[in-house]
């Protein structure tokens, strides 16, 4: 029983592990956005479920000592796979669409290990069920899914802030060896338990035998399965964009989910319907409640501890049911085919249906009044007035979900959904101060004055007194190139003057869109505006010298960090396009994050001249900012403007320089 069980658990293992590998190397290349994950997860998903059906078909169909050999030689060819780098020409261009390149990609770096790594839990339970048949097969299921979790948590903490990408891949890689020398030897060992000529089925049908599983069971199996992932995404999605963008929080939903899988099948009845009925039906309330209007939760703390919360009940619901609903060993493969089925359409949903069909995250309610739904289902034999009151739960649900709906359309202008996120231009209303803002789940990416009078003023990050607002002025003696990385609604085009070029940098097309037909900053100014789409470093990596006078760095403000901008080869980037004599201006301004060390760092590798511009902006409508600006020409920075508003920049220790290769996010948080 120890070969099942390690070879089960380090496939598990390998099978998390892989997945924050193989997306931390491709995020640079599609921006940082956090999108990049949960297409990661598509993906993982939907290689699982063909996982789960290669393992069905071939314990149906195939004799057992076929099915071991097929098997054999696929983990043999597998190994030709290794190492799991990624090939650079998946680097997009700027105009292709990401998901389905980033699955492409996936497919052809990580496809046949990750395939075979999917298959282990059913085909490997389903010979443990053969070799032991007095075993409980399906506690193998719940040591699995510890594993995924004992990954997941090690990653962040354990191995990405001292390992750097390149050894991370190479490290899974010689585990990936050792994986497929255990799972050789535990199909060779089943072989020992059955004639070499018995079909695998049926062997596994003489010393399993059970019920056979109804149409309804099979649909059970796959609505609460869609539900658990579905709901795991829709909770992440909403949290980490519209409640806070804070660094790692993506983790915890994840972790919660294993956790119920866990729970649920480990054997020792942790779920019992009579117990969670009452906990989901208020959790659902309440998530429901939160959303609605003035209602909505804006304590950090308590807005993520009610929908993880929410969360946790749900999951416990939907996998407690799955547990009770599991067939008789025989009949394993197809429920974990089924289960694997169900979590693939839950995340291509979310990943893929959603963001063209709806205009911002509306799913999330949607899953609310679903879960009621086969809650009411489920109990709908009990005493009346139990599925009396599941229906009043749904009811109170559905109409604050409604009203959530209703409440983002007020005042809402313009409402876009891409694999970016959900972009939203609403106006504020405040006298000879309304403005209209561009939002971006919960960061602001810009605003605008209402009035004629004042709408080319520099607002919120921009202003005159803030860091690059003083770069520009004290460059401004000759007609200037300036480069943005980062468009938002266009506001440091209010700078430019007639001579000057501002070439803007800009990785979503919705982006460019609305900060033309919706802002005035780009087609009043009196510069030559130049938009570039696509990632900007890639971008600058492919252009010939621009000679910019200066180059702003305005892409850190939200959780999704694009850490490949801030990198020891991201500045040879920037200074091939410098002029001798420009200015390097890093927006750095971030609740969670000290990313001013880090430029500073990079500055200091180079042998470049560094100070931090802070600008509290107490008298006045703007932000409070941090701009770190970086030059060739230390005399630029002792300038009397510049050098009176300039802070030391701490260090931080034992922070190393950062490069394509490594980075420590939790080395800077604050």
């Amino acid at each position: 029983m120890i070969l099942y069980a390690l070879t089960i658990f380090t496939s598990a293992f390998l099978l998390f592990l892989v997945q924050p590998i193989m997306a931390k190397q491709i995020l640079p290349w599609f921006g940082g956005s956090a999108a990049v994950w949960t297409t990661c997860l598509v993906f993982f998903q939907f290689l699982l479920l063909f996982g789960y059906a290669y393992s069905d078909w071939t314990t149906r169909r195939m004799k057992a000592r076929h099915q071991a050999m097929l098997h054999i030689a696929l983990l043999v060819a597998s190994l030709l796979a290794l190492p799991i780098l990624a090939d650079p020409g998946w680097k997009p261009s700027g105009d292709e669409e990401p998901a389905w390149r980033i699955l492409g990609l996936l497919g052809a770096t990580i496809g046949l290990p990750y395939f075979l790594l999917s298959t282990t839990g059913p085909l490997v339970q389903a010979w443990f069920a053969r070799t032991f048949p007095a075993g409980t097969v399906y506690r193998l299921f719940a040591l699995s899914n510890f594993a995924s979790l004992l990954a997941l948590i090690s990653y962040p903490f354990l191995l990405e802030p001292w390992i750097t990408t390149v050894k991370q891949s190479q490290g899974w890689s010689i585990a990936y060896a050792l994986f497929v020398a255990l799972c050789i030897g535990a199909a060779l060992y089943s072989l020992r338990s059955q004639p070499s000529s018995a079909p695998a089925a049926a062997t596994l049908e003489a010393i399993n035998d059970g019920p056979k599983p109804k149409l309804a069971d099979y649909t059970l199996w796959l609505m609460f399965s869609a539900m658990g992932s579905f709901m795991l995404l829709a909770v992440t999605n909403h949290i980490t964009h519209d409640v806070a963008s804070v660094p790692f929080l993506w983790i915890l939903p994840l972790t919660l989910y294993l956790i119920t899988f866990v729970l649920c099948f480990e054997g020792r009845g942790w779920y019992r319907r009579s117990i969670f009925l009452g906990p989901l039906l208020i959790a659902v309330g309440a998530m429901a409640w939160a959303l609605h209007g003035d209602r909505s939760i804006h304590d950090i703390k308590e807005a993520v501890t009610l929908f993880s919360a929410g969360l946790f009940v749900c999951c416990m619901f939907f996998h407690g049911e799955l547990a009770n609903l599991k067939p008789a060993p025989r009949y394993l493969t197809s429920f974990y085919l089924m289960v694997s089925l169900g979590g693939a359409l839950g995340g291509f949903f979310i990943g893929f249906v959603a963001p063209h069909v709806f205009a911002t995250y509306y799913e999330f309610g949607l899953g609310l009044v679903v879960t009621l739904l086969l809650a009411a289902f489920i109990v709908r034999r009990m005493p009346l007035f139990v599925p009396l009151l599941v229906v009043g739960a749904t009811g109170f649900t559905a109409y604050h979900v409604y009203y959530y709906i209703e409440s983002l359309s007020q005042n809402t202008l313009v409402m876009r959904r891409s694999f970016y996120g959900t972009l939203r231009v609403r106006d504020i209303d405040s006298g000879d101060a309304a403005v209209r803002r561009l939002m971006h789940g919960v960061i602001m990416h810009g605003e605008q004055y209402l009035s004629p009078k004042r709408r080319a003023e520099p607002t919120t990050y921009y202003g005159p007194s803030s860091g690059i607002g003083l770069t520009i002025k004290e460059l401004s003696a000759k007609p200037m190139r300036v480069a943005v990385v980062g468009l938002g609604t266009g506001t440091l085009a209010t700078y430019g003057r007639t001579g000057d070029v501002y070439r803007f940098y800009e990785l979503n097309s919705q982006v460019i869109d609305i900060a033309r037909s919706q802002f005035t900053f780009l087609n009043d100014s009196r510069a030559t505006i130049e938009t570039v789409l696509g990632d900007a470093r890639l971008n600058l990596e492919r252009e010939a010298p621009q000679n910019f006078d200066v180059i702003a760095i305005d892409a850190f403000s939200s959780d999704s960090i694009p850490v490949h901008l801030l990198t020891r080869e991201a500045m040879a980037v920037y200074l091939k396009h410098l002029k001798p004599d420009g200015v390097l201006a890093f927006h750095v301004t971030n609740r969670f994050l000290r990313l001013a060390p880090v430029v500073k760092a990079i500055a200091d590798e180079y042998q470049l001249k560094s100070a931090l511009v802070v600008d509290e902006a107490e008298e006045s409508d703007l932000a409070k900012t941090d701009w770190v600006l970086v030059t060739r020409n230390g005399r630029i920075l002792e300038r009397k403007e510049i050098a009176s508003v300039t802070t030391p920049i701490d260090s931080i220790r034992g922070l190393a320089v950062w490069t394509d290769d490594y980075n420590n996010l939790f080395r800077i948080l604050k």
